[in-house]
């Protein structure tokens, strides 16, 4: 089996540099038209999307580029309009795009917190609007969110970033739902790569070994025919993969209809926190149906006890 994206068109945020522009590269050799999108410029005063949009066509693919900014609602709106207006479709959108104004959160002007909430995930959510619609439509479509470790499991000096990332789960985590009937599939990457964006974080014999096309490869499949998976988060980094999922303890049920006590909580506190037996949910539904099990039990029995008078 050979991955490919002949006759897809492929939307890529932040796609001028990095990990964006590994896939952008990896998409058009694949056989998709690809939609460069990044408003950076080049230390020589070029656009980035633009440089990237001009490897491609060197190399024989299909793309065109966008400098407009996920940040905004018009924008973002343009964003996918140059994939419908070149390519008349748009079957992947890979939000990649992101900022960091990293400091602690004490120090932190809320302008900064804003400015990487708007960009990581409102740029997220303008443009999967704009995109949906045409997804929606055609009864196809494969949409990736980018988590991070900040997000999932915190990071000193970036709450603007984890809160941005971790809530971008949340949006999958809702949004696969309603894409399913359309065979709209919609997953999350948390990459590790050595980036312009990453700065001085890895040693140079580590950022040798952790290429962005590395996480690429994972991104690819994700947004392939192939890929039957929705709602996961997936890690990539320096050849591990693996799956990250939400999970809920076994936890502690006291006696149904009775007052719960401060003092029994930290009786039982250790028992609560603990993951042994610990396991996923679905959906909030299906969460909520499994913690009210015990009442729903009871209320049955009730209303079976009544019946039989």
């Amino acid at each position: 089996m050979t991955i490919r994206f002949d006759n897809r068109v492929a939307l890529v945020t932040g796609a001028g540099a990095g990990i964006g522009r590994s896939y952008a590269m990896a998409l058009a050799a694949q056989g998709a038209m690809v939609v460069v999108n990044d408003p950076g410029i080049s230390s020589g005063g070029s656009s980035l999307a633009m440089e990237v949009v001009r490897e491609i066509h060197a190399q024989g693919g299909q793309a065109v580029f966008n400098c407009d900014s996920v940040a905004d609602r018009d924008s973002a709106d343009r964003i996918v309009a140059t994939a419908m207006e070149n390519f008349g479709q748009v079957d992947i959108l890979i939000n990649n795009a992101g900022i960091l104004r990293d400091k602690s959160f004490i120090k932190m002007p809320l302008d900064d917190f804003e400015d990487v909430l708007r960009v990581h995930l409102m740029g997220a959510v303008y443009l999967t609007k704009a995109a949906f619609p045409f997804m929606r439509k055609a009864n196809y479509g494969r949409i990736l969110f980018t988590t991070s470790t900040a997000g999932l499991y915190g990071n000193f000096g970036q709450t603007n970033y984890a809160a941005a990332k971790l809530a971008l789960v949340g949006l999958m985590n809702a949004l696969k739902l309603e894409g399913g009937k359309y065979n709209i599939l919609v997953n999350t990457i948390a990459p590790i790569a050595a980036t312009g964006m990453a700065g001085g974080t890895f040693p140079e014999e580590i950022s040798s070994q952790i290429k962005p096309e590395l996480v690429a490869a994972m991104a690819l499949y994700l947004v392939s025919d192939q890929c039957r998976t929705s709602g996961k988060i997936l890690s990539a980094g320096g050849g591990y993969y693996s799956s990250v999922q939400m999970m809920e303890g076994k936890g502690v049920r006291f006696e149904s209809g009775k007052s719960v006590t401060a003092d029994q909580i930290a009786e039982r506190f250790t028992q609560i926190i603990s993951m042994t037996h610990a396991r996923p949910f679905k959906n909030a539904t299906e969460n909520v149906l499994h913690i009210l099990s015990s009442l729903i039990a009871t209320s049955q029995n009730i209303e079976t006890n009544n019946s039989s008078l």
